[in-house]
């Protein structure tokens, strides 16, 4: 290779970028002394030439080659002091991959390096309609890429596993037959497996180690038809907004792979640690480990902050994904005292326009001091609700609750939500996620079996609210088996017809299990990928029923109850007792009984029955016909007087009309 030279170039965008007549670079440090740029060979096994970025203005280190084009592959070196109690980690013999890279490359000895991208390629074509569904009209399916479709045998095999697979026409008719609105897919931005893991033989297989925060995950990309993992996640969103369905994408912006002081210099620690990195106060040399994986990145900072702010708008815009699940999101939002609900980020994506119109979704806690923060979110937020998940587990698998509890549960946490001016679809409801037993192990399992993940079982939550329904595990016990049916089916219908948003967990809608193990993130087989051979149809069907009446029962997507009379002088909400009493202050907080009417504006009436006995339910005044009954899969009861409810069970009757 002839020796090159770099001219000024321009300071923004940041990043790595071919114009057809040169690359521009440009890379954040606020502290480094001069960095270097290294060109490599195609591969990215040998280094061919090492160039000083020529200008820097301000914090930002610049310069443009003249006559590179696409597809050159580049790592950095930053001159710097090696000070790490005053938290520099400046080593120029350290290769550094661009934060900004948008492909990556091995290079020799571990280090990673980027390969320049043609910015016609990331953009692809025209801005693409969204289909842009409120989120009080929205039903979310949280799912791995991979685990969704590598098992699914309506999938061509090439394709299964694969961006290609979550499209494949196969995948698209169950979720429009679920009617769910949107997937919530776990990470998708590259990402690394921790050394410890590979060691095992296991693989970070959720992806909560982001490496690449403008890069797709490669590893999910089928190769089919010759398109990059760009252009096949691309093509992957397209198929499903055509269907009406959204995409999120849960993003970690807490912490980055290169874990903590023993973990792999990669980039950011290389390029500017005491910047990107949160540390202690008054130990500059000590990280601030609010995440638990090493590392919190600091968005004080407003060249991180801008970081996350670009891959944010990378992906909305050349991704065309719908919006944002912010993995442990109070961490984005610490200033020097904790977190800060008027905190620069929250600022900075509310004003964003290309942002503004997403879905943002918090899971509202860390690791830190004060790190629990449901509700406290800005408004238009959406938080994942926990204490939805915890409540409802609670009062149908008989522990320690009562009626007040699961009511305020049911009507989206107004204790939380309401009382701070937010909106009931901002609770995003759960009873189970990736992160836990599946629905069906939450049934079945009394204790975690955690033993593959190679931590002796010490890993994952040790409390779980679950109920094993007198059988540790499988059994071919046909009483117990039936009970799990009914309990399975009554969580599934308290979720779906609860005001909130509600977030099914791939899987839950089928009887999926993963044999006990409540912390699978490391498993990359079938023990977390969903086996459809073994799906249970009528629950499926089950499933798909309650979301469609959830469509149908209007109150559910406006605003909060407040057991007032409408305009037609009937209560939008009314609490009743099984004999039809209205609950007193005793009743409210009777930790034995489990029972309960709920009639809805005067036309719909929901009866819930935790207790293991069959109840008869007085009706309200009028004629009344069954829509569904979680016990039972016929629909053509009406009747006037009473409903016999079997234990365990939901069922949601309606008001006939002109009774």
């Amino acid at each position: 290779m002839s020796p090159q030279r770099l001219d000024a170039g321009l300071a923004f965008p940041l990043g790595a970028h071919a114009d057809g007549e040169g690359i521009n670079f440009s890379v954040f440090s606020a502290h480094a002394e001069a960095i270097e740029v290294c060109l490599f060979d195609a591969d990215g096994s040998r280094e061919l030439q090492r160039l000083t970025l020529p200008a820097h203005c301000g914090d930002i280190w610049h310069g443009r080659l003249p006559g590179a084009g696409a597809g050159l592959v580049y790592a950095y070196r930053a001159h710097g002091p090696w000070a790490p109690e005053q938290g520099h980690h400046f080593d120029a013999r350290r290769l550094l991959l661009d934060p900004y890279a948008r492909e990556i490359v091995a290079l020799p000895g571990g280090a990673l390096g980027a390969r320049v991208v043609a910015d016609e390629d990331d953009a692809g074509a025209a801005p693409e309609p969204r289909p842009r569904r409120p989120l009080a009209q929205s039903v979310l399916y949280e799912a791995h890429v991979k685990g969704l479709t590598r098992l699914h045998p309506g999938i061509a095999e090439p394709l299964r596993g694969t961006y290609a697979g979550l499209a494949s026409d196969a995948m698209i008719e169950h979720l429009l037959r679920l009617g769910v609105t949107a997937v919530s897919l776990l990470p998708v931005a590259q990402h690394l497996d921790e050394p410890r893991l590979v060691a095992q033989g296991l693989a970070n297989y959720w992806g909560y180690n982001t490496i690449g925060f403008f890069a797709v995950e490669p590893r999910y990309a089928s190769g089919q038809g010759g398109l990059s993992p760009r252009q096949e996640f691309r093509a992957m969103v397209r198929r499903l907004h055509e269907a009406g369905i959204e995409v999120i994408l849960d993003v970690v912006f807490n912490h980055t792979a290169e874990s903590d002081l023993d973990g792999p210099t990669l980039s950011w620690r290389g390029l500017d640690n005491r910047s990107y990195y949160r540390t202690l106060p008054g130990a500059p040399g000590t990280y601030d480990n609010l995440a638990g994986c090493g590392n919190a990145l600091d968005l004080r900072h407003p060249r991180v902050l801008q970081f996350v702010m670009d891959s944010l708008r990378w992906w909305a815009q050349t991704m065309n994904v719908d919006g944002f699940r912010f993995d442990l999101a109070p961490v984005l939002a610490r200033g020097d005292a904790g977190f800060d609900a008027h905190a620069p980020f929250f600022h900075a994506a509310a004003q964003d326009p290309l942002l503004a119109g997403l879905k943002m979704i918090a899971e509202p806690w860390d690791l830190g001091p004060g790190g629990y923060q449901l509700g406290n979110f800005p408004r238009g937020w959406a938080e994942w609700n926990d204490r939805f998940r915890d409540g409802m587990r609670r009062f149908w698998l008989g522990h320690a609750s009562s009626r007040g509890e699961f009511a305020q549960r049911l009507c989206a946490s107004a204790d939380v939500f309401h009382r701070r001016g937010r909106e009931p679809a901002e609770s995003v409801n759960f009873v189970v996620a990736h992160d836990g037993f599946t629905l069906r192990d939450l049934l079945s399992c009394g204790r975690r079996h955690n033993e593959a993940n190679g931590e002796h079982n010490r890993d994952g939550h040790a409390e779980n609210l679950g109920w094993n329904c007198g059988v540790e595990g499988p059994t071919d016990d046909a009483q117990v088996l039936g009970l799990r049916t009914r309990l399975q089916r009554a969580l599934l219908a308290t979720l779906l017809l609860a005001q909130g948003t509600p977030m099914l967990a791939a899987g839950a809608e089928l009887g999926h299990s993963q044999h006990g193990n409540n912390n699978a993130y490391c498993q990359d087989n079938p023990t977390s990928w969903i086996d459809w051979d073994s799906a249970d149809p009528a629950l499926i069907d089950f499933t798909a029923r309650l979301v469609a009446l959830r469509r149908e029962l209007g109150p559910l997507h406006e605003g909060w109850y407040r057991g007032e009379l409408n305009g037609n002088g009937v209560h939008d909400i009314a609490w009743r007792r099984a004999d039809g009493a209205a609950l007193d202050t005793a009743d409210w907080h009777d930790t034995r009984a489990r029972t309960l009417a709920i009639v809805l504006d005067g036309r719909w009436l929901l009866l819930v029955n935790a207790e293991a006995d069959n109840h008869a339910f007085a009706l309200p005044p009028g004629a009344w016909q069954m829509r569904i009954d979680s016990a039972h899969d016929a629909s053509a009861w009406q009747g006037t007087q009473s409903y016999a409810l079997a234990g365990h069970a939901v069922a949601l009757l309606a008001r006939q009309e002109g009774a």
